[in-house]
C-alpha cells in the first residue's frame, strides 16, 4: 500500500475544507474512482487540513494528487496554495 498526504494551509485552505464537506459525494466519486483505491480522509487541522489517501500502490496516489488538483483549480473560487505532500509506503496498515 501507498499513501499520500496533502497539508493545506495558507491561502484558500479554509474555503477548501468548506467544499470538502459539502460536496463529499463529488470527492468521493473523484477520488474513489482512482485504480488501486482503499481508502481517503480529509481533516481540519488549524487554519487549514490535511488529506490522506490510501491506495495499492504509488501510481493510484500519483493519479489522486492530479484528481484532487483539478477538482481545487475547478471549484474553489479563491487561491489555494499549493499543499505540502508527504507520500511513502505503509508499514503498518489494519
Amino acid at each position: 500500500m501507498y499513501v499520500v498526504v496533502r497539508s493545506y494551509s495558507g491561502q484558500g485552505a479554509q474555503e477548501l475544507f468548506d467544499a470538502l464537506g459539502q460536496r463529499q459525494d463529488d470527492v468521493k466519486d473523484l477520488i474513489g474512482g482512482v485504480p488501486g483505491f482503499a481508502s481517503y480522509a480529509a481533516f481540519r487541522s488549524g487554519e487549514g487540513g490535511m488529506t490522506v489517501t490510501v491506495c495499492q500502490d504509488k501510481a493510484g496516489t500519483d493519479e489522486s494528487s492530479r484528481r484532487a488538483a483539478e477538482w481545487v483549480k475547478d471549484n474553489i473560487s479563491t487561491d489555494v496554495s499549493p499543499p505540502a505532500i508527504t507520500e511513502g509506503d505503509t508499514v503498518l496498515a489494519f
